[in-house]
């Protein structure tokens, strides 16, 4: 079945969501050492129809380019590199960690596990993604 997959790339993590098959809801999947999100990826693709990819693309408040977006842009290139035939969407990410974090409390996560930025960053994904879906979807 043909999945969509949300990333939130960050240099050191890379949150990793995925959607149903019917490409309505966005689900927190994994998080990955950025070293091996290429790999994690093909590994998934290798289970999974994996038809795109929306990829969090970091913006200030008022629209410029942030800081990490050369680190983005890598990772658009490496990934364009290893799935030429899959689409990439890059989808604005302003918000997501202070949503994730609200997502996390009306979730009734501990304080413990809102800590780790592991969660922030999977459920970031899922935030990306679900923001794509949401607009896609009307």
């Amino acid at each position: 079945m043909d999945r969509t997959v949300g990333i939130d790339y960050g240099r050191a993590r890379v949150g990793v969501a995925v959607s149903d098959p019917l490409a309505v809801f966005a689900s927190p999947l994994e998080t990955v050492p950025s070293a091996k999100i290429i790999e994690y990826l093909q590994n998934y693709a290798s289970r999974e129809h994996v038809i795109r990819f929306v990829v969090g693309y970091p913006l200030n408040l008022d629209g410029r380019p942030a800081e990490a977006l050369s680190d983005v842009e890598g990772f658009l290139k490496k990934l364009s590199k290893a799935f030429p035939g899959v689409e990439i969407v890059k989808e604005d990410e302003r918000f997501t960690s202070v949503l994730a974090h609200r997502a996390m409390i009306d979730g009734g996560m501990k304080k413990s596990e809102r800590r780790k930025k592991e969660s922030v960053d999977r459920i970031s994904a899922a935030i990306i993604l679900q923001s794509y879906l949401d607009r896609t979807n009307k």
